[in-house]
């Protein structure tokens, strides 16, 4: 999965890529990522990327030119066929694990557009597939939305997690179905003088009532 970012703050994106499971699988070429500096499709020598709406109101918008130049050579660069154009926006459709299954069964190329100011230029939907929202939240900027498409989507690939099996039956894999409760040693822990103590069928070695256990501790999302 090849993951194209375009953004005016491509070094916000630095530290997370090279961390943990995206690290790793970075390493193995199960994903790639590239970022893409706006300013260097502008033209004039402040490098403007942003201009005021037309009709006045507040705050700057990104401006559609620089856009449509960046969109347009990265998509000629890129080999795979199966390639999706999205604005991160608060406008945008909402972000779902259903979502990032789809995008990490269907595409090969993914293009996040990273608003900031105001917003983009709204022509931009002529260049897009999809507007996408991480929720019903005003961020200053769309790159935590795109780390959280590109972490969402990249560890439902095969390979990715140590165990392919882990996002099996994790929360939302089931829409709308919250995990059951899990624990780990110690088996007893105290807490402000109570002790807490791991259920004992999950230390009985039936695992028969172990599955039975953790279907009948699943959860509704409320």
């Amino acid at each position: 999965m090849n993951f194209h970012i375009i953004t005016i703050f491509p070094h916000i994106f630095d530290s997370y890529i090279n961390e943990s499971i995206i690290k790793l699988a970075r390493e193995k070429s199960l994903v790639n990522i590239k970022t893409y500096y706006l300013r260097e499709w502008t033209e004039d020598r402040h490098k403007k990327v942003d201009d005021t709406p037309y009709g006045g109101g507040a705050g700057m918008l990104i401006k559609i030119e620089p856009l449509y130049k960046a969109i347009t050579e990265i998509k000629k660069n890129i080999i795979g066929k199966k390639t999706y154009t999205i604005l991160l926006s608060a406008k945008g459709k909402t972000w779902t694990q259903q979502e990032a299954k789809k995008y990490s069964e269907q595409f090969s190329d993914v293009i996040l557009i990273c608003g900031r100011y105001e917003g983009v230029d709204e022509r931009i939907k002529y260049l897009i597939d999809e507007e996408v929202s991480i929720g019903d939240y005003v961020l200053t900027g769309g790159e935590i939305g795109a780390l959280t498409v590109i972490d969402s989507v990249s560890r439902l690939l095969p390979d990715v997690l140590g165990n392919n099996n882990s996002s099996v039956s994790e929360s939302h894999s089931e829409e709308g179905i919250l995990e059951y409760p899990q624990y780990t040693r110690p088996e007893v822990f105290e807490i402000n003088g109570e002790k807490h103590a791991v259920p004992e069928v999950l230390l009985s070695g039936n695992h028969k009532k172990i599955e039975e256990w953790r279907e009948n501790n699943k959860k509704a999302k409320k």
